[in-house]
């Protein structure tokens, strides 16, 4: 071992029976010291959120926007629930999600994701859910990512993706349209999963549409594609992944 390590043989034995050094010391002391002020702090924040009867926000079930009874024509799920891609701008999948304004009001999110990355290509907010918010949030993406004819998009069966318009845009793009199955949440899981994130780490309800608006420009656009870590993607931001293998193909 110490010919192919090309260490000297009393280097070795003098190492076995080296004392332990003092910065090494100094880290073993440092951990313990670490490990004890996190679970003191960790059970003391949760006594003084008890005392002021805080509880942090829970997921709550995604709450359907859709509409879906119309007499448009629906696509295959040609997705068929494969929630990867092997390069940008080849899946995306795209959903609408309504947030409360002040006690009683309403405001809708349309975002499109794309599948390679997570990263939130486009998305538009607007007080009605109908094609005109979904075609906005298209055309952001669209003209955020160029993306080159064969990209597969994919949605619910909702009036305003199966509207002629949005339909034509897609075409007109050469964007092959996938919708899930009537009803199946689970066809468009991931699109789900944001919308349930978002709402989680940001919350469903806005004092006015002011607010609302700047707070998910910074929790889309400042923090979730730029700074917030995906599992799915190895523990990087969807830009910094992006990145990653842009840097790789070049």
């Amino acid at each position: 071992m110490c010919r192919i390590l090309k260490v000297s043989r009393s280097g070795y034995y003098a190492w076995l029976v080296r004392p332990e050094s003092k910065h090494a010391i100094q880290d073993r002391m440092l951990r313990v010291k670490i490990r004890a002020s996190f679970d003191t702090s960790r059970k003391r924040v949760v006594r003084l959120m008890q005392d002021e009867g805080l509880k942090a926000p829970a997921r709550k079930r995604f709450k359907r926007s859709a509409v879906s009874d119309h007499d448009q024509p629906i696509a295959a799920n040609l997705l068929n629930r494969e929630f990867t891609a092997p390069a940008p701008n080849q899946r995306w999948v795209g959903d609408t999600t309504e947030f409360v304004i002040g006690s009683s009001g309403k405001l809708y999110l349309a975002a499109i994701l794309d599948l390679f990355s997570r990263f939130v290509v486009g998305w538009a907010i607007s007080a009605v859910n109908d094609r005109h918010l979904a075609m906005r949030a298209l055309e952001a993406a669209i003209k955020r990512r160029c993306p080159g004819a064969g990209l597969l998009h994919h949605s619910d069966q909702g009036s305003p993706y199966a509207s002629e318009d949005y339909q034509a845009v897609l075409l007109g793009q050469g964007i092959t349209c996938s919708m899930s199955r009537r009803g199946n949440c689970y066809d468009n899981a991931v699109m789900e999963s944001f919308f349930s994130t978002a709402k989680s780490e940001l919350g469903d309800r806005f004092d006015s549409n002011g607010e609302a608006k700047m707070e998910l420009f910074n929790y889309i656009e400042v923090f979730f594609n730029q700074k917030r870590r995906h599992s799915t993607i190895g523990q990087i931001s969807p830009a910094a992944f992006e990145k990653a293998w842009a840097t790789q193909a070049a």
